[in-house]
This record gives structure tokens, sequence and C-alpha cells, in this order.
């Protein structure tokens, strides 16, 4: 039975009828057995008979020996894949009597033959094919699966069955609680009446055991049929590999000793030299490491050396360095155990030295004596400071330097104000303590060249503050500028990298597939990139080798870190010279902002000096002493102070208000005052004013002239010999005379010192704009007050308002109305244009001065017009000729032209003199209506002929109206 079913140790399921079936060919009898790992290494192909004795899973594994006939009985018993044993089923339960009979067959059903089928097997066939087609494409689940799946959820459930104390790994009879556990005692007892009872239940423990043993065996069963081929394969292979193992130990024993021998004829020397080799380069590496601690013991002592004399920055880049060696080369040294600490303590010290040094620095710098010597005190030290600064990201250093630069200021002014006191005898020092107190004791002479001192001593300490800003503003654009440079080459370093891997990738690619760099590039073509690398890799026959099994790669160079770190040469605008490291880790946005910081501090100090000047101005102006001041003197002042802020200006480069709002303040209560003097003087001179033609002294009329050559200044006064001139009778301006008033003349020169005081003062234009308007219309208005209005009677006492009087104030107000157009240009060319809406008080100041102007002359006209309304309304037309009444015109006439004629100009004569004339032609109409007298040629038309004959002849003598028309033919009515 074992033979029929297992004479093949792996069975062929060539077809679905059987499971087993023999194969004719001997040939084809056997597919490759599934051998097991190799456990000797593949020989070297060829004729296998070469070898001789020599086994090997390899060779053998094909062939078959009387070996594979070799079947394990139990195990073919046991096997699975052979159905129930239907043949002896019956024959184990009814005997072996029992045989198969033929069944007779029924002579109900028909016999039935292959004819039958063969319409179902022609319409199933294609069907088929097509079914066999999409199986072969979509293989179905397979059934076996599924019943393997539901088989081992039931062995589960039968395991589940069997306790747990069976299941552990360290299940032994032999322990009291295991033995307990399994087999109670109560089921041995065989005392009293209870040994039936007892009996029953050993059986039934006999029989649970039993049961729980089928379970595990037919578990077992199952589990060996899982594993069936590869149980039948192990234990066909067992003794074929034990053999297989014995050879093998056997070769592998020979070829050890052929291997002894060649170690010692050839390998044993020569790994004797590559230790000795070995054991040299670490004893180098022992004394090159022995002298980097006898160089780092020497780090502090070198460091007090350092700092002896200033050397910062150099001791930091000595502790920086002999950190990084502790940190990387020395690491782990007991000895150094403590010196890592005292380095980070000795450098916290060098920040305090440093700081305080600066201090000291900043304080000799701005302290030393204010001569026109702007150099920068001991360039090299401030360089090393700031540089050292900056290596410890002390940021905040430029701080002391500001609080310095204010304590400066104040002694600055403190000293000057000594100096000066001192050399004035006039102050007792002893009795008045205060500095203050003895300042305001000064004369303004003495106190002004006590304030130019200042401002000169400013500009040098703005000039030396500048320069030394200047310097350390340029350390910290090379130290930004070493960032870039360090940056830009990294990005080329990255790129020749990237340019290099890539060429390695190459290399590495054509020594992969077996090909020589020179045979995949011909002769000069090797890549650069290729060259250098692959001459990297050839080590030069000097060298020494370096192991890899004693010291790591990073410790085959006995050089330290610091001879790593690269240094750059840079030179500040002062011509010193200084190294710049790579260990100043400050980005561009910190250093950028301390540029900033830098730059922004020459402007505090700019502010400083502004606000120093100020408090100066300020104490000295407590009691009035500024608002004091004449006009040169605060000129004077305004010029120095100007002066001084322009020159901070271009120092600092931006302009700083406080000094400038405190002029601008001081020059607003300087015009006020100046204001206000003048108006009262004008005030004054108006109310004396007798409106009599005055006398022209020289110097008004050169005034004048100055004026007319385009030069609105005060003219310097000129030697004694000129004094001798006699004034003149009239002011004389472009040609054109000018009968003027005392007061007209002292107004034109006020009006002159307005202007000359916007030339010497700019920033009080628009004030002094205002000013001079207001002026302008104080006198206008008050001049009308008085001449129109005829205040003057009452203020100066005159008897009464002459025609005189009225023409001498219109030609007054013509010589003020002649010059706005002179001040309004000399304004304009002052002005902003923004400030340009301002000039339109001029253009109201002239149209007031015209209204004033003509208001006059309807005076004037009104004086007549009110005469001949008198003498005209007494008129009668009789003998004799000319009558009473035209003579009395005629000699009124004659009066008023006598009046005027010298003040006004012959145009304004005739025209005021046609006025008149319109009005006389008015009353004379009226009256010869009233009288009714027409132009009929009769006695009483000759006589009035003749009157107006009279008239007009005398009329027209007087001097310069000889051509005046007038058309007296318009006193008759016109006949309709």
């Amino acid at each position: 039975m074992a033979s029929s079913h297992s004479s093949s140790p792996v069975p062929q399921s060539n077809s679905s009828d059987a499971f087993f079936k023999k194969e004719a060919d001997a040939t084809k009898r056997f597919r490759p057995v599934q051998s097991l790992p190799d456990v000797c290494p593949k020989e070297p192909t060829g004729n296998p008979n070469s070898l001789h004795d020599s086994p090997s899973l390899v060779v053998d594994q094909q062939r078959w020996t009387i070996y594979h006939s070799k079947v394990n009985l139990p195990a073919a018993l046991n096997d699975p894949r052979l159905a129930k044993r239907e043949s002896d089923f019956f024959t184990k339960t009814w005997g072996v009597d029992f045989v198969d009979t033929e069944v007779t067959p029924s002579f109900y059903l028909p016999q039935i033959t292959k004819e039958h089928f063969a319409l179902y097997q022609q319409e199933i066939t294609p069907r088929e094919k097509v079914h066999e087609r999409c199986k072969n494409i979509c293989t179905p689940k397979d059934t076996f699966d599924r019943t393997l799946l539901h088989t081992h959820d039931k062995s589960r459930t039968d395991l589940e069955q069997v306790p747990k104390i069976f299941m552990k790994p360290d299940f032994a009879l032999e322990d009291s609680l295991t033995f307990n556990a399994v087999l109670p005692w109560s089921h041995f007892s065989t005392a009293g009446g209870k040994g039936n009872r007892d009996a029953a239940s050993s059986k039934l423990l006999q029989e649970k055991l039993s049961h729980y043993l089928d379970i595990v065996e037919v578990n077992i069963a199952h589990q060996i049929s899982l594993r069936s081929e590869a149980f039948f394969h192990a234990m066909t292979s067992q003794h074929e590999l034990q053999d297989y193992l014995r050879k093998t130990s056997q070769a592998v024993k020979l070829l050890r000793e052929k291997i002894s021998k060649i170690d010692k004829v050839m390998c044993e020397g020569s790994l004797r030299v590559l230790r000795l080799s070995l054991t040299r380069n670490n004893c180098i590496k022992a004394y090159n490491k022995l002298k980097l601690m006898a160089t780092v013991h020497q780090t502090q002592p070198t460091v007090q050396l350092l700092l002896s004399t200033s050397e910062y920055v150099g001791a930091l880049d000595l502790i920086a360095t002999t950190q990084e060696v502790l940190q990387q080369e020395l690491q782990g040294i007991h000895s150094f155990r403590h010196l890592g600490s005292q380095l980070c303590e000795l450098e916290k010290l060098i920040d305090k030295m440093m700081i305080a040094e600066f201090s000291t620095y900043a304080r000799n710098d701005l302290n030393r004596p204010l001569e026109d010597d702007c150099q920068i005190l001991e360039e090299e030290r401030l360089v090393s400071l700031v540089f050292g600064l900056l290596k410890q990201r002390k940021l905040n250093f430029y701080e002391i330097y500001g609080d310095e630069m204010i304590n400066t200021a104040k002694n600055i002014i403190k000293q000057c104000v000594v100096n000066t006191v001192s050399q004035i005898e006039e102050i007792d020092t002893e009795v008045v303590v205060k500095l203050a107190d003895q300042m305001r004791m000064m004369n303004f002479p003495q106190w002004f060249d006590l304030l130019k001192n200042i401002f000169s001593k400013f500009t040098i300490f703005l000039k030396r503050v500048k320069a030394t800003l200047n310097t350390i503003r340029s350390v910290v654009f090379l130290v930004l500028d070493k960032n870039q440079k360090t940056r830009d080459l990294e990005d080329t370093l990255q790129k020749n990298s990237a340019k290099e891997s890539l060429v390695d990738s190459e290399v590495a690619y054509l020594t992969h597939e077996g090909m020589f760099i020179s045979d995949a590039f011909g002769d000069g073509e090797l890549p650069a990139g290729a060259a250098d690398s692959a001459s990297q890799r050839n080590t030069s026959p000097n060298s020494e080798p370096c192991s890899s099994d004693s010291v790591s790669e990073p410790e085959c160079t006995t050089d330290s870190s610091s001879s790593k770190e690269h240094t750059s040469s840079s030179v500040t605008p002062g011509g010193v010279e200084m190294m710049i490291g790579e260990d100043m880790k400050l980005t561009d946005l910190e250093l950028v902002r301390l540029a900033n910081n830098i730059q922004e501090l020459l402007y505090n100090a700019s502010d400083v000096c502004h606000d120093r000047s100020v408090k100066f101005l300020m104490a000295r102006a407590k009691d009035g002493f500024l608002e004091k001041l004449n006009s040169n003197e605060f000129v004077t002042l305004s010029r120095l102070m100007e002066g001084f802020i322009l020159d901070t200006e271009q120092i600092c480069g931006r302009k700083s208000m406080s000094l400038r709002g405190a002029l601008q303040s001081q020059a607003n209560r300087f015009v006020n005052r100046f204001h206000e003097e003048r108006k009262t003087k004008l005030s004054l001179l108006l109310d004396n004013e007798r409106w009599k033609q005055a006398e022209v002294p020289a110097e008004f009329q050169d005034l004048v002239d100055s004026v007319s050559d385009g030069r609105i200044s005060l003219p310097e006064k000129k030697p004694t010999a000129t004094e001798e001139r006699k004034p003149a009778e009239f002011l004389i301006v472009e040609g054109q005379k000018y009968a003027t008033v005392g007061t007209v003349l002292l107004l034109i020169r006020i009006i002159l010192e307005y202007c000359q005081c916007v030339d010497n003062i700019p920033s009080i234009t628009t004030d002094m704009l205002t000013r001079l308007s207001d002026l302008l219309k104080y006198f206008n208005s008050r001049s009308c007050q008085l001449v129109l209005g005829a205040g003057a009677l009452q203020v100066v006492g005159l008897k009464t308002i002459t025609t005189k009087n009225l023409a001498l104030s219109s030609r007054c107000l013509q010589l003020i109305v002649h010059y706005i157009p002179i001040i309004r240009a000399h304004f304009e060319a002052r002005l902003q244009p923004k400030q340009f809406s301002m000039l339109r008080h001029f253009d109201h100041i002239t149209k007031d001065y015209h209204d004033h102007i003509a208001e006059i002359s309807a005076k004037l006209v009104a004086i007549m017009d009110s005469l001949f309304d008198k003498l005209l309304s007494k008129y009668e037309v009789k003998a004799p000729v000319p009558s009473a009444c035209f003579r009395n015109i005629c000699k009124q006439m004659a009066k008023m032209h006598e009046a005027i004629y010298d003040l006004l100009p012959e145009e304004q004569t005739q025209m005021l003199f046609l006025r008149i004339n319109a009005s006389y032609k008015l009353h004379l109409k009226r009256q010869l209506a009233h009288l009714n007298v027409v132009n009929d040629g009769g006695p009483l038309n000759g006589l009035v002929t003749s009157d107006v004959a009279f008239y007009t002849g005398n009329l027209q003598a007087l001097k310069g109206l000889s051509n005046l028309d007038l058309n007296m033919a318009e006193i008759w009515e016109q006949k309709r």
C-alpha cells in the first residue's frame, strides 16, 4: 500500500482524475527537488568530475538515487491527500467475507450512451472555450483556501477545548502544582463507600485526557499534512545532507591547512609591516596631540600677555580657537576639564574690560582740547575695540559714546563761560557765584564773543564726533562686506561641488560598468573635474597611510581647527589694516541696523549741540536781554546763529530744529518789538505833523536814489563833508518831483528798514510782510483821519485844513503808492511759491491808497463846488462887466491854482481844474436858467458872454492851463 501510493517523493498532479500518476518516461518522472539553502559556497562552473570526491549539493541534487525510494510508513498512512479508505471500510466493520457485487441494471431506466450528449456537447463546447479563456484571464478564487480556512477555524475551536495548562511552555508533571492540577488526588481516593464513584471519575478523567490527546494528534496530523511536502523532502534529504556536511567538513579542513601555510609564507610579513606602519602613525598622532595640548596649556598666559597690550581681538580669537580645539580635537582630556569654563570666565572679563576701555577712550577723545585738529585719537586702538565689541555682539556700545557726548557738550559751554568770565574784570566771581548770573552781567559784545566761541567749539566738537563715528561705521561696513564675500564664496563652492559630484557620479557609473576612464573618454578628453577628483583620490608616494581600523578619518590630521579658519585683510579709511576672521556671526540686518544707529548718533550730536545752545540763549534771555537788542545787534546775532546752523547741517547732513526754532521765536519777538517801535514812532510823527511841505535832506535823496538803482537798503553814512549839502525843496524820484512832509520821508526810511531786516533775517519774511502791511494801512487810515477828517485841527492845533494841506497829503500818498510795487517785488523774491498768496495785502493797500487819493481830489472839487454855489447863486446879469461875482470866482480859482500847482504834477492839475470847471459850468447853467437868460444875442446874453470870456481868459492865463479845453458853450440850454 505504501509502495503503491508513495513511489515518488514529490507527487505530480497533472490530471484532475487522480491525485498521483506515474509517468512512463523516467526522465520526466521527477521535477527538480526544492533543496535547502546551500551550506557550502558555489563551486566554479566546469566539469564536475574534476572535483573527484568533493560533495556538492548543487551538482548532486538533480541525480536520482536509491535513497529517493525511501518512505516513512506512518507518514504514508497519515497522508491527508489520499481519500478515505473506502476499500476496507466494509471489511473493517462486517468482516473480510464482505465483497463488492455487481448491481443489476434497472429495467425502468433507459440505457444512456454518449450519443445522447452529442447535441449538448456541440452547444456547450463554444461556451466552454469562452469560459476557459475568461478563467485564464481572471483566475477564480481557490476553493481549497476556503476549505482550508474552514478546517483551520474548526481545529482552533477544537484546540480551545484543551485546557491552557497543557499549552504552557514550562509544562512539567514533575511540578507538584502542575501534577495536582492535571490529576487531582480526589479522583484516586478509595476511602469509605466512594470507591465505585471514584473509579467512575478516574475513568471519566482518563477519557477526557484521551479526548485531549486525540484533539492534539488530529491537529498535529493536520499541521503535518499542511507541510507534508517539506516534511517528506526533509526526511528524504536528511541522511544525504549529513553525508554532504561530512565531506564538506573534510574539504574545509584541507582548505584551512592550505590557507595557514599561505598565511605563514606570504601574508604574515606584509601584515606586520602594515601593523608597524599603523603603530607609527598612531605614535605621530599622539605626539602631535601632545604638542597641541602643550600649546593649549599656554593659552591663558598668552591671553594675559595680549590683554596687557590691549590686543582684545587677538585674545578673543585665541580663546575661540582654544574652545573649538577643546570641543573637537581634545574632547575628553581629563586635565583640560576645567579649562573651558575658565576661558568662558576670561571671555566675560574681556567683555567688561573692552566696555570700560571704550568708555575711557570716548571720554579721552571728547574731552581733549578743542583746537582745529580734528584727527582721530588713536585710530588703531578704536578699530581694535570696535572689532572686539562686534565679535562679542556688544552692539549697544555706541550708547556709551552718546552719553559721553552729552556730558562733553555740557562741559564745553561751562568751560567757555568760565574762561570768558575770568577775563572780565567788571564781574566779581566771589560776589556772583552762579555762572548764569555771571553771564547775565555781560554786555552784548562780551556775550556775543562768548556765543561765537561756543559755536566754534561746538563745530570742532561735531567734526571730531563725525570723524570717530565714520571710523566706527567703516569697521561695521567692512564686516558687512566680509559677510557678503563669504556668502558669494560659499555659493561658488556649492556650484563647484555640484559639478564635481556630477563628474564623480559619471566616473562611478563607468567603474561600476567595468570600464576604465581612459576607455570611456579618449586621450585628452577627460574632464577637468574628473581629473582633479581622480588626482585627489590617488595618494602621493610620500603620503603616509591612515588606517580606519583604529583612527577615524577626521583624526588623521594633526592640524587644529584654527588652521582652517580663513581671514581677510581690510583697511579702514584711516589706513589701519585689520584681519577680519569668519567667526563674526553677525547678520546683515544687525550690521545695517548698527550702522544706522551710529549715523543717528551723529544726528543726535547735532541735536545736543543745538539744545545746549538753546538753553544758553534762554538763560541769557530771562531778563529780556535779547528783546532789548537793536536791529543791528539782532541781525548780527541772527547771522551768527544761521551760520552755526548751516555749519552743523553741512557736518551732520540733517537739519536740527531746536536752535532754528529758538531763533525763530526770538525773531518773532524782535519783529513785534521792531514793529511796535516804528508804529509808535510813526504815530507820534503823524500826531505832530502840521502837513506843510518839508525840505528834503540830502541823505533822503541818496536813499531814494539807491532804491531807484535797485538796491533796497539803507545807505551807509558818508563823511561829514557831504553833510554841508543843502536840503532840496522837492524829492526827486525817477525824474518826478514830489513835495512831501517830514513824516513821509521818515516813513520811507522805516519801510526800507523793514526790507533790509528781511534781507538780514530771511526767516521773518512773512511776519515782516504782515507788519509792513499793517504799518502802511495805519499810515493811510491815520492820515485820512488827520487831513480829510480834520483831526489835525484838534491834534496839532491847525486853524483849518487848506487846499494846500489836501494836495500835499495826496502827493505823499502818491509817493507811497509809487514804492508799493517795488516793495512787493522785494518780498516776492524772498517768499516761497506757496506763500505768494500773502502778496495780496499789497494789492489791497494800493487800492486803499488810490481810493484815498480820489477822495482828496473829490474834496478839492467839493470845496470849489460849494464856493461856486455860494457866489453864483447871487449872480445878476447887469453892468458893469465883468461882474463882481466873476471877479471873485477868478480870484478864488487863482488862489486854488497857486496852492496846488507846485505840489501836484501838471497833468493832475489840469484834470483837477477840468473837474472844477465842470462844476462851475453846472452852477452857472443852473443860475442862467433861473434868470431866464438864453443865448438869443440880446443884451443879457451879451453881458453873460462878456463875464464868461473874462472867466475863460483868467483861467487860461494860469500857469499850465493855457491849453485847457473849457467848452463854455455847455452853459446854455440846448434848443429842442
